[in-house]
């Protein structure tokens, strides 16, 4: 087939599935060295010919050649014909079109993938959907549904993002994909509740960017093998559940961006593999607890713009060892400035002799210039008292100016009659 136009951007990747073949050297190398060489077996006629219908360039045999940075091929060592095992089709042109005659001779594929390809999708023929175990679509093909993507039910790997999926919830599209280990289906406008039921099998849950309400289902507290969990960017409501420290693999968690009440459950103390912990722009509300100190793993953790309210439990160590620590936000938390430097720019108030947010003194009128403001903007005390001593400190009180002013006028007074008495003789 000749090359496709010049303005087809199609990156088309088959990779090569089979442990004996990925893993295993090939038989001419085990061979004897007088043995000659066998030739590998070429792919079969049928996916060629798919290839072909969907205006994808690629040669007679995609099998034979070596990979290229554009059109890399490998397939896998079945014979007498060798199974096209992987594709992925990346900036697709509108020229490029699915059709079922085309996707049935691809159905070996168990990998699928579709990059910046806006094409208009079609009902996969159940063969295909059946044998696949990894399906990506980012940027890529319209008007996608729940029922859609539920018949690819031996899934292990879901990703979907960047299109929008006309669902109402979750539950439809993975319900029964009983093998599934991965799921990402974020920014796609997805409507619903949580699923209340999940398969044993996940380890990475990524639902965020959609418009999920309801709360958090504690079931989802059950899957001992799940590392990540993002649910930020919806619309979820209620308590972070309690049992959220049944997690004990998680080691990325954000459910940011949403409108999760309440204070946060003492059982994540119970996390020790946790290294990103992102609950901000929230309305969490109570203390901090101080066993997040102690969470020797955490790189990462946000609070931000939320109602937490007390003293921050956190030293200059805690802080330094974070990657990334937000606090502010939090107009009734403070921090306790015997332990962090007011240099520190935390978004928070120190704390008082109370424990409660120190307001910073008001703005005075000064010829100075802005500069004069800015060096007393961070000076906060602990003690309310040391304020009116400093003011005090200034010059003499309105009493005191008053009472000399006062008897100055007597004496004046006194002096004043003397003198009009003797000249009067």
């Amino acid at each position: 087939m000749a090359p496709g136009p010049p303005f087809l951007s199609i990156f088309l990747s088959l990779l090569l599935l089979s442990p004996t073949s990925a893993l295993s050297p090939p038989s001419a190398a085990t061979a004897p060295a007088s043995a000659a060489p066998e030739k590998s077996p070429a792919a079969s006629a049928a996916p060629v010919r798919a290839l072909q219908s969907l205006d994808l360039p690629t040669s007679k045999d995609p099998c034979s050649n070596p990979p290229a940075l554009h059109n890399a091929t490998a397939c896998d060592s079945a014979a007498p014909f060798r199974h096209l095992v992987s594709l992925r089709l990346a900036n697709c042109s509108d020229d490029v079109g699915m059709s079922i005659t085309a996707l049935k001779s691809l159905s070996t594929l168990n990998s699928l993938a579709f990059l910046n390809c806006p094409i208009t999708p079609v009902r996969f023929p159940s063969e295909l959907a059946l044998n696949l175990h990894s399906f990506t679509c980012i940027n890529s093909l319209k008007r996608l549904t729940g029922v859609w993507l539920s018949r690819m039910q031996n899934l292990t790997d879901l990703t979907v993002s960047g299109v929008t999926v006309n669902a109402s919830g979750a539950a439809i599209i993975v319900g029964n994909m009983k093998k599934l280990k991965s799921v990402t289906i974020s920014h796609t406008n997805l409507t619903g509740y949580l699923p209340k039921h999940w398969h044993s099998n996940l380890t990475h849950i990524d639902l965020s960017g959609n418009r999920l309400r309801g709360r958090i289902p504690s079931s989802i507290t059950t899957l001992e093998n799940l590392q990540f969990l993002n649910l930020s960017s919806n619309e979820l409501d209620s308590e972070i559940p309690t049992s959220i420290g049944d997690l004990m693999s998680l080691q990325h968690l954000s459910l940011a961006s949403n409108s999760l009440s309440g204070s946060l459950p003492e059982s994540m103390a119970a996390m020790p593999t946790l290294v990103h912990l992102d609950l901000g722009s929230n309305q969490l509300n109570g203390t901090i607890p101080k066993f997040l100190a102690d969470m020797k793993g955490l790189k990462y953790l946000n609070l931000e713009k939320n109602n937490l309210k007390g003293i921050m439990p956190f030293n200059a160590s805690f802080i330094k060892r974070l990657e990334v620590f937000k606090i502010g936000g939090n107009s009734n938390l403070c921090y306790n400035h015997s332990t962090l430097s007011p240099k520190v720019k935390l978004g928070i108030a120190p704390c008082d002799k109370h424990g409660l947010p120190l307001s910073p003194p008001p703005a005075r009128e000064s010829s100075h210039g802005d500069g004069s403001n800015e060096d007393n903007s961070d000076d906060y005390s602990m003690d309310d008292d040391s304020g009116s001593k400093k003011k005090s400190s200034h010059g003499p009180s309105k009493v005191v100016l008053g009472v000399a002013i006062g008897l100055s006028s007597v004496v004046f007074l006194i002096i004043f009659l003397v003198l009009i008495s003797k000249c009067c003789r």
